[in-house]
């Protein structure tokens, strides 16, 4: 009679074994991988004693969940570029210019007022001048966000069904190829940046802190978009400073925390899409975080918004057309968007965001009209002082 050999300790204790020709083997000392296939070469047993395979079944595990399905992107005019192009170009979010706008915007409502406040020292050319560099800057940095993002959030774009086909979660774009691209962008960047003056230069080097920072606090904190805030609408602050030369805190800091305000309202609307794969990822987000309480959060927010448009033009001593346009107008929108949401609609949340653009707009329009009235009122108050000057002569 065959013996059992000794084996490990640790086929005394209640392990899955395998009993062939008498002799039992311990299957936790076998690599579960090439198991299989060890015993698919062993030499066949006779009839009498080969395993049944409804009585000896083995305790394979089951085999892995196929991979999800990755989205194509949807049709857009990228798909006309070269192929050789086209993922960077998705990467950057280029058929989708909702982000640019929000990134931009601030920085007109910034330079406008600050032309405003300078009395006719800044004319109409050097603010569109300014206005076309930022405009760049905008296009730039946002690409640049989403590269950076991108990167951080490689893992977890995979994990959500909007987000799996982006370049880089998909594998059309390595890392090396993202780190070196990202490299690129922030060079012509910087570039932009050092078109302003040396206050401005500095002032804007603190803007890449929040950017860096914002994929990482999805991981950690509920408020992400609060991060988020800081770094899209840093340009209420540095649209003042490269016309000015300097910040006027009274003004660019209620209008920094407009921003940050509204950013708050449409980035959470804009996460909705989201909440069943981020719950799922591990996601955190304020679309989670306010839950039932979605639209009295975006209410408050939307006042906030509204409080801080209406502190600045108070101290920038803006005019009717200000308060009537920017102000209310933002009101307006604010109040539409929180009332007609629809939290569980993914379309209407996605629309509602990308309306965000027309109410940054209006923004600027009431302040652009508001310094083309007010030009035009000192232009008629020269003429009058001249026509008088003559007069007395």
């Amino acid at each position: 009679m065959l013996r059992t050999p000794r084996v490990a300790a640790a086929c005394y204790r209640p392990q899955p074994s395998l009993r062939l020709l008498g002799v039992r083997f311990c299957l936790s000392q076998l690599p579960q991988c090439s198991l299989r296939a060890s015993i698919a070469s062993t030499t066949p047993l006779p009839p009498s004693i080969s395993p049944s395979p409804q009585t000896h079944s083995l305790p394979f595990s089951p085999p892995p969940p196929p991979p999800l399905p990755t989205p194509a992107p949807p049709p857009s005019w990228i798909d006309h570029a070269p192929c050789a192009i086209q993922p960077y170009l998705h990467l950057v979010r280029l058929d989708k210019p909702a982000g640019t706008y929000m990134l931009f915007l601030p920085c007109t409502w910034s330079i406008t007022m600050a032309a405003y406040a300078s009395h006719g020292a800044a004319t109409p050319l050097d603010t569109a001048a300014h206005l076309a560099l930022f405009g760049v800057g905008a296009l730039v940095m946002r690409g640049a966000g989403c590269t950076i993002n991108d990167l951080w959030d490689r893992d977890l774009d995979k994990r959500v069904l909007r987000t799996r086909g982006r370049p880089l979660a998909a594998g059309t774009v390595s890392v090396t190829q993202a780190v070196g691209f990202l490299a690129a962008q922030l060079t012509v960047g910087l570039g932009v940046l050092m078109q302003l003056n040396w206050y401005s230069i500095f002032l804007g080097a603190g803007s890449l802190v929040p950017v860096v920072l914002y994929p990482l606090m999805k991981r950690v904190t509920y408020w992400p978009q609060a991060v988020l805030g800081l770094a899209f609408n840093y340009g209420a602050l540095l649209g003042w400073a490269s016309v000015a030369g300097v910040c006027e805190w009274t003004v660019c800091l209620p209008l920094y925390a407009a921003g940050i305000s509204w950013t708050l309202v449409y980035d959470t609307v804009y996460a909705l899409q989201d909440k069943k794969d981020d719950v799922a990822a591990g996601i955190k987000s304020t679309a989670l975080r306010f839950g039932d309480n979605l639209k009295p959060w975006l209410s408050l927010f939307s006042a906030t918004t509204v409080a801080g448009l209406a502190v600045a033009g108070y101290a920038n001593s803006q005019g009717v057309p200000f308060y009537v346009i920017s102000v209310g107008g933002a009101a307006a929108h604010l109040a539409w968007q929180v009332r007609t949401l629809r939290p569980d609609d993914t379309q209407d949340a996605w629309s509602k965001f990308k309306s965000n653009a027309g109410l940054g707009a209006l923004v600027a329009v009431g302040v652009l009209v508001d310094t083309a009235l007010r030009a035009s009122e000192e232009r008629d108050a020269v003429r009058d002082a001249n026509a008088g000057m003559v007069a007395s002569d």
